[in-house]
């Protein structure tokens, strides 16, 4: 996505006049979009002043206009006073965002959460699709810490450290080998395994900590408390309600939940090992009856964590500031002190206990993926149900869109502990014969990359071929669009391509649902293939035809060098963006499609930054016009324009009636109506064209994100300016005499259809009074 460019024209002969004997202040809120902008840019003036935020985010005005509405000549104004609200900081600010790279599995099973279809009277069986998600989340979690417990328990604690050739080549082990240290007291097997722990429940509580400390940073500004009015209808759309940008309730209990199934994820992965050797023949048998209660402990403690994460959700219907005390407070201190027990347990003398082979337990991430499989199939057909309640021909995959993402986020998660086992494993087993190296199952999972990437390369060409054959046929519109030029071959050629680009954003769903198709099948070969062999794909297919065997070793090298080399390029461009602000600019337009939307689903997710940019919109727009009774126009570019909307839902019915909407190049319907039907479907944007006063929609068809609200009725027509002119002339012209730039999806302002769209949306609107709603619509520029 370009970085935007907003320039605000205000005044002179492009800006807004006011209607002939109308009094009262005007205001224009600009909110810019994705990869943010600076506050010169946007409001057209080098000097600018902060009239209230922080440095994370803040409203600017020009320093002429600090005092403008309620100055000498307020009433006598051009045009309204522009403000601008800056949240770029929110998702691109210092270094540290960079490690929110490492969250992408969580950002991606959250958005599930929020991509089930709208269904009407079926709260139960809503209730399940968001407890399934939330089940979904919980296994990755347990994912992630189960990979930190493979590196560092297993290959590097138990199987490199109890082998001498291993231990020889890294010296930094030597006090943890038998034959290196002669013996030494932490070379027994269990006091390995206790002190490798520490870097899984380092990573456990650095997890805990980030989450704690982005809400504390981010998402606890409360929102404007109130109640819903005895006639307000809440609408078709949960964005209206006083409690949906205020999730403290929910995500300190799932943080709770998830940081304790970590700390019991590692209590697991030691106990696993000292219960077996207690289990075999001549096994002491106090430890023996110690290891079994403490079993059953963990068991008991990992009910209570599932019985947290199944509880209701959210409370959206008022401001919840309660929290459960005991979940919160208790579950994760139990979990810590069971993980104490449990290394305790595990560091007891045992002579003669030598380890050999892979830890036990490698069986655990088998029944992971097993568990995200079944999950992601239940939710299939709680998503086809609620779909089939209130079809939605616009929905993406008719409903399925929620799955298909969590099982790409599972996939996600699977190919990142994978990849840092394999990396892990090379290092340490130099020679590739020391060590057994990681379970069979993360082989076959690499091994099944190659297959599904040559499926990716057939789904590009065709889209590369589609995009060539719409190219084709847009050459005839462009001469349309522009009947009185001189047409050159290459200008047409390349504004057709540039329409026929930007209309790929629309056959997104088919990739995703070819890709996340053909990884739920490969996902299920792999993990049949290592349960029925415990073999990697190149041992279980010794015997077969050359072509077999052949096939299964270059996909199984392939795919652990294609891992490596993802591993490698992950690493990088995370330092890269920890030092470059450009990169991480980049990162951060990323988390501005991604982290919109509340930790409904994992609290280890990057922290939402609509729960700070809400609240401070609606703040903004609710205490200017009641002090100053004057009119209000937002006017929100790409992503700004879905903050704008989620805004004027917040605000109170009385105060919506005064505000009116500008957006451009937003993705209100194109993707965000499409992929979150529940709450941005057509019945939402209808309802939130009949709250506000008047609301107009300008789009581009060279933009490759904006596009058309297509209300239903006449609201389509009454929202929707047609597509915009781009670029603005053909050839050089008087006023252009240089070539004019395609701009596809920036510089909205640059248009004086922009202008004159803003100058209608004051007029329409009185002072104090909203218009009546049965004014005509203004005639489209």
């Amino acid at each position: 996505m370009e970085r935007t460019q907003e320039h605000a024209a205000t005044g002179g002969p492009d800006g807004p006049a006011a209607r002939a004997g109308e009094t009262g202040a005007a205001l224009e809120l600009l909110v810019h979009g994705v990869g943010g902008t600076t506050p010169q840019d946007m409001l057209g003036d080098p000097r600018t002043v902060r009239i209230t935020g922080d440095d994370t985010a803040a409203v600017f005005r020009r320093a002429d206009d600090v005092d403008a509405e309620h100055g000498p000549g307020a009433g006598r104004r051009d045009g309204p006073v522009p403000e601008a609200y800056v949240w770029c900081n929110l998702t691109s600010g210092n270094g540290t965002r960079a490690l929110w790279l490492l969250l992408l599995p969580f950002m991606v099973v959250n958005l599930a959460h929020w991509m089930r279809p709208s269904a009407r009277d079926r709260r139960r069986t809503i209730r399940l699709y968001g407890l399934l998600v939330r089940l979904a989340g919980l296994t990755l979690t347990v994912l992630l810490v189960a990979a930190a417990c493979e590196v560092a328990l297993d290959l590097t604690a138990w199987q490199c450290a109890g082998t001498a050739a291993c231990a020889d080549r890294h010296s930094w082990l030597g006090f943890l080998s038998p034959t290196v240290s002669d013996g030494g007291w932490w070379s027994a097997p269990g006091r390995r395994l206790a002190l490798a722990a520490v870097v899984p429940t380092a990573l456990t509580g650095l997890l805990w900590y980030l989450s704690r400390r982005t809400w504390s940073d981010y998402e606890s500004q409360q929102p404007i408390a109130r109640d819903l009015e005895p006639d307000e209808d809440p609408g078709p759309t949960a964005l209206g309600r006083p409690g949906f940008w205020y999730g403290r309730r929910l995500v300190a209990r799932l943080r709770a939940a998830h940081t304790a199934a970590g700390l019991l994820t590692v209590a697991a992965a030691v106990a696993s090992a000292a219960v077996r050797r207690d289990r075999a023949p001549g096994g002491p048998a106090l430890l023996y009856t110690l290891g079994l209660l403490l079993e059953a402990a963990l068991v008991a403690c990992a009910v209570a964590v599932v019985w947290v994460v199944c509880r209701r959700g959210r409370s959206e219907n008022r401001l919840d500031r309660k929290l459960d005390e005991r979940s919160v407070r208790r579950l994760p201190p139990v979990a810590l002190v069971l993980l104490a027990l449990t290394l305790l347990y595990a560091g007891w003398d045992r002579p003669g206990w030598r380890s050999d082979g892979r830890l036990p337990g490698d069986t655990a991430f088998g029944a992971i993926a097993l568990v995200q499989g079944l999950l992601v199939v239940l939710l299939a057909a709680v998503a086809h149900t609620l779909h089939r309640t209130d079809p939605d021909r616009r929905a993406v995959l008719r409903g399925l869109g929620g799955p298909a993402v969590a099982l790409l986020a599972c996939a996600l998660g699977g190919v990142m502990s994978g990849g840092v086992a394999q990396r892990v494993s090379d290092w340490l087993d130099g020679t590739g014969a020391s060590i057994d190296g990681p379970p069979v199952l993360l082989t076959w999972q690499a091994s099944v990359i190659p297959p599904l990437l040559l499926v990716l390369l057939g789904l590009f060409g065709w889209l590369a071929h589609r995009a060539w054959t719409l190219a084709r046929a847009e050459r005839d519109a462009v001469a349309r669009d522009y009947p009185d030029e001189n047409l050159d071959r290459a200008r047409t050629r390349r504004i057709a391509s540039t329409r026929a680009m930007a209309s790929l954003t629309d056959r997104g769903p088919r990739i995703v649902a070819v890709t996340s198709g053909v990884t739920l099948l490969l996902g299920a070969g792999a993990l049949v293939g290592a349960l029925t062999t415990d073999e990697t794909p190149g041992e279980a297919a010794q015997g077969t035809t050359p072509v077999v065997h052949g096939a299964a070793e270059t996909a199984q090298a392939l795919g652990s060098w294609l891992i490596g080399l993802g591993f490698i390029l992950f690493v990088t461009w995370g330092r890269r963006a920890y030092k470059d602000a450009a990169a991480r600019r980049t990162i951060g337009i990323l988390w501005d499609v991604g982290t919109f939307w509340p930790r409904a689903a994992h609290p280890f997710a990057p922290p939402c930054y609509a729960e700070r940019a809400v609240p401070d919109l609606t703040w903004r727009m609710a205490t200017w016009t009641r002090a100053t009774g004057g009119r209000l126009v937002i006017s929100g570019h790409s992503q700004g324009s879905v903050l704008a909307a989620a805004a004027a839902w917040q605000l109170a019915p009385s105060d919506r009636r005064r505000v009116a909407l500008l957006t451009y190049g937003s993705p209100l319907e194109r993707l965000y109506g499409r992929w979150f039907p529940a709450h941005f479907g057509p019945a939402a944007l209808s309802s939130l064209h009949r709250d506000v006063d008047c609301w107009r929609n300008l789009y581009r068809l060279t933009d490759p994100i904006g596009g058309p609200m297509r209300l239903p009725g006449d609201g389509g027509p009454q929202v929707d300016h047609p597509p915009l002119k781009d670029p603005l002339a053909y050839g050089r012209t008087d006023l252009l005499p240089l070539p004019a730039p395609i701009l596809g999806h920036s510089d909205y302002q640059a248009d004086p259809v922009f202008a004159e769209e803003r100058r209608l949306l004051l007029a329409r609107l009185r002072p104090g009074v909203p218009a009546p709603r049965d004014t005509p619509e203004p005639p489209a520029a």
